[in-house]
């Protein structure tokens, strides 16, 4: 019996992983890498080679390249498994017309908890003779009536 016991111990045991399961998103490493990267002599190409295509691109008056890297993890049982951000990585390159590197931005998770968001909202007021409210009614007589036949 004790064998059997400790058989079924060993195979549950077995399947554990005492490790704990990182995702990972992005570019890694991405702290490192945008060291090699140095303004007005790296251009687009040196950019892909040490990183890869940009994760997001925006074109104003010069190209603006974002890399993001982000490594989630599961808590501890006592927190119940809630996931915990270990990495949060944003690195913004702004691009002349010439392909040259002009600027670079980079943001760590510390510098993320330092922004403040404001607290104001916005209402929303509708009157009876807004553009929304007669739009609103009129999809409703609609749908109630739609051959414009009911009875009054």
């Amino acid at each position: 019996m004790k064998i059997i016991i400790l058989l079924l111990v060993l195979l549950l045991s077995s399947n554990c992983k005492l490790d704990k399961v990182v995702k990972h998103h992005g570019i890694h490493y991405l702290e490192n890498k945008q060291n090699s990267l140095k303004t007005n002599s790296s251009n687009k190409n040196d950019i892909i080679d040490i990183l890869g295509p940009p994760s997001t691109t925006s074109k104003f008056d010069n190209d603006i390249w974002i890399y993001i890297e982000r490594k989630i993890s599961k808590g501890s049982i006592v927190k119940l498994g809630k996931t915990k951000t270990i990495v949060n990585n944003v690195l913004v390159l702004e691009i002349n017309s010439l392909g040259l590197l002009v600027k670079k931005d980079f943001y760590d998770i510390n510098d993320m908890n330092k922004i403040e968001f404001s607290e104001k909202s916005t209402e929303i007021k509708y009157s009876k003779n807004s553009f929304v409210y007669d739009f609103l009614t009129s999809i409703r007589q609609k749908i109630n009536d739609p051959t414009g036949k009911r009875k009054k």
